[in-house]
């Protein structure tokens, strides 16, 4: 892949682990351990300590976790976050943060093959019993929620012990 492809991750064209938040992704510690140093992912990481995820997503896997950033939770609307974290809500962040993690490791490599297999589309299956639909377009890789809406994968191939995450760029949403 060339080096203008945002599917392509540092750590695949040397020996330097990615940079994700201002924080390397090391490929030996766990989704966990490697989401709690990325200053872009911190609504991430409350929301998955709110919804008693910490443990799931430090176990074997593997996992591929499309990632929302930051900046992805703020641009909900006004206190969806806030509500989503409250302790008598953990059901909907549940699943909320469950229709982003898919079972297995897929890589770039796989999510654009299953693309292509697919004529253009792939559908995954999410943890949250969901789907999401990846498809592609000039080498970036996108994924669409259910009712449409689409998030880019902005970082790709953020290897970890136990899976691979993406970086998006917004939050999905089951139905």
């Amino acid at each position: 892949m060339s080096g203008g492809n945002s599917l392509s991750s540092d750590y695949s064209m040397s020996n330097h682990a990615p940079m994700v938040g201002g924080a390397a992704m090391y490929p030996n510690k766990d989704i966990i351990d490697n989401a709690v140093n990325s200053k872009d992912h911190t609504t991430l990481v409350a929301a998955v300590k709110a919804a008693g995820l910490v443990e799931t997503l430090k176990g074997p896997g593997p996992f591929t976790v499309f990632a929302p950033t930051n900046a992805a939770f703020s641009a909900l609307p006004a206190g969806t976050v806030d509500t989503l974290l409250k302790p008598e809500n953990k059901p909907a962040l549940t699943k909320v943060l469950t229709y982003h993690v898919v079972a297995g490791k897929m890589d770039s490599a796989m999510l654009t093959k299953a693309v292509m297999a697919g004529g253009g589309k792939a559908t995954l299956k999410t943890v949250a019993g969901g789907t999401l639909t990846a498809m592609a377009s000039g080498g970036k890789v996108m994924v669409m929620e259910e009712s449409g809406g689409t998030a880019n994968v902005t970082i790709g191939d953020v290897m970890q012990s136990n899976g691979v995450i993406h970086v998006v760029d917004k939050v999905l949403l089951p139905r």
